[in-house]
C-alpha cells in the first residue's frame, strides 16, 4: 500500500507530531508525507519519505497567510500546488490522507481542492481519500456556513472520516451539530497519544535510562515543564521556575526541573528562560526532545499546556500532571476539564500561576497517589492505520 499524507501544521506542533504517529504504525507499507509548516526536529522512519511544500504559515489570530521565507504569497501558492499535482502523478498513492481538512484549513483551498477534483476524475487511477481530524473542532461565528460548507467538501471528495478520538469523552457531534448529515463512513479510531508502552514492557531500568540522559541523579524528583511548540505558553514554564524558587520549594526534597520550551518559542523568551533556572540547583531547559514521551513516563510531575498531544502522551505515560488550556478557542478546555473530572489531571487557570498557588498545586500532586489509569482509548495510531489498509483493500 501507498499513501500520500498531507499535513500543514500553522501554529504548534500537535497536527505535525499526531500525523508522525499515524504514520509510524503504517510500517512496513510506503508513506509519502507532504508538509507545509515550519520544520519540525524530528527524524522519520525509514518507511517516510518527507516532500516539503514551500511553507506557509499563519498569523496568531489565524486571520493571515504568509510566505514563511518572505517569498510573493502568489508564487508560493501556485509551486505548492504544482508540486502536490507531480506528486500524486509520481506515487499513484492508494490512499490520499488529509489531516484536519475540510473542517479546518480553509485558507488552504487554493490547493486541495484542485487536487481533490483530479482524484475524483480519475487522473491518478483508484485512489481513496480520508479525512483526519481530532475530537473537538474550535467555534466558528457561522456556525451555518462553516457546517454546510465541510459537508460539501466532505460528501463530495471524500471516502472516509476517521477522528482520532473516543465517542465515550466526545462524539463528533458534541461540536459539530450536522454530523448526522455526513455521508461518507465515519470510524472512531481512539485517541493517538504518542509513545505507548505496554504496561508489560515498562521497567524501573527503562526510567532510569532516560533520567540518566537527563542527567537527573538518583532520588530526586523529575519535574518536566513543557509548551509543546512553543509559539504560545512561555508564561506556564516561566511560572514554573519561579514556583520552585520559593523558599518553601525545599521541603520537597532534592528536584530536577527540566523544561521544553518547544521548537518555535522566540529566541529572547528561550534567553529569559535560561535565566529564570539558573537560580535553581538543578534545572535545564532545552528546545525539545525527540522521545518526549519517555521523558513523561520517567517524571514525577508533568506542567504544560493542554494540546491534543501533549495530554494524550501524559495518560499514556500516567504521569501526575498540571495542564494549562489556550484559551484562544474552547478545544483545550473542553478536553482538559472532562479529563480533570475523571482524575486524570489537574486544570491551571491563569491565577493558578502565580508562583506560590501554583508551588500549592504542585507540590500537593506531588505529594499524592498517581493518577488512576487512563480509561480512554489511546490506540488510534493503529487503529487509523488498520482503517486506511482497510480502504485501500489491504486489510
Amino acid at each position: 500500500m501507498k499513501v500520500l499524507f498531507y499535513c500543514q501544521h500553522v501554529l504548534g506542533l500537535g497536527h505535525f507530531m499526531r500525523s508522525l504517529e499515524i504514520m509510524r504504525a503504517l510500517a512496513p507499507d510506503e508513506v509519502v508525507l507532504a508538509s507545509g509548516g515550519p520544520p519540525v526536529p524530528v527524524g522519520l522512519p525509514p518507511h517516510v519519505r518527507e516532500v516539503r511544500l514551500p511553507a506557509l504559515e499563519m498569523d496568531p489570530a489565524f486571520t493571515r497567510l504568509s510566505a514563511t521565507d518572505g517569498g510573493g504569497l502568489d508564487e508560493v501558492k501556485a509551486a505548492r500546488r504544482e508540486t502536490l499535482f507531480r506528486l500524486f502523478d509520481d506515487v499513484r498513492p492508494d490512499v490520499f490522507f488529509v489531516e484536519l481538512y475540510p473542517f479546518g484549513r480553509k485558507a488552504f483551498e487554493f490547493e486541495l481542492l484542485p487536487v481533490l477534483r483530479a482524484a475524483r476524475e480519475g487522473r491518478f487511477g483508484p485512489v481513496r481519500v480520508v479525512c483526519g481530524l481530532r475530537d473537538i473542532l474550535v467555534e466558528k461565528t457561522d456556525r451555518e456556513g462553516y457546517e454546510a460548507r465541510v459537508l460539501s467538501r466532505l460528501n463530495a471528495s471524500f471516502d472516509l472520516l476517521a477522528i482520532h478520538a473516543d465517542p465515550a469523552l466526545f462524539p463528533l457531534e458534541a461540536t459539530f451539530s450536522r454530523a448526522a448529515d455526513i455521508a461518507v463512513p465515519v470510524r472512531y479510531t481512539g485517541y493517538v497519544a504518542p509513545g505507548v508502552v505496554p504496561a508489560r514492557d515498562r521497567s524501573p531500568a527503562s526510567d532510569a535510562r532516560v533520567r540518566q540522559r537527563l542527567s537527573v541523579g538518583p532520588g530526586r524528583r523529575l519535574i518536566v515543564a513543557s509548551a509543546g511548540g512553543g509559539r504560545v505558553g512561555g508564561e506556564v514554564l516561566a511560572a514554573v521556575a519561579c514556583a520552585l524558587a520559593r523558599p518553601e520549594a525545599a521541603a520537597l526534597g532534592p528536584v530536577s526541573l527540566r523544561v521544553f520550551s518547544g521548537p518555535y518559542a522566540p529566541d529572547e523568551e528561550f534567553a529569559a528562560l535560561e535565566a529564570a533556572v539558573a537560580v535553581l540547583p538543578d534545572a535545564r531547559v532545552a528546545r525539545f526532545d525527540a522521545d518526549f514521551p519517555a521523558v513523561l513516563r520517567a517524571a514525577d510531575l508533568s506542567v504544560s499546556l493542554a494540546g491534543y498531544n501533549t495530554v494524550m502522551a501524559v495518560l499514556a505515560a500516567g504521569v501526575r500532571a498540571l495542564v494549562r488550556p489556550f484559551d484562544q478557542n474552547r478545544e483545550q478546555r473542553l478536553r482538559a476539564s472532562r479529563l480533570e473530572h475523571m482524575g486524570l489531571v489537574g486544570l491551571l487557570e491563569p491565577d493558578d500561576l502565580e508562583p506560590a498557588r501554583l508551588f500549592s498545586r504542585m507540590a500537593r500532586l506531588l505529594g499524592g497517589d498517581p493518577p488512576p489509569p487512563a480509561a480512554v482509548r489511546l490506540d488510534g495510531a493503529a487503529e487509523s492505520a488498520r482503517l486506511l489498509r482497510e480502504a485501500a483493500g489491504r486489510g
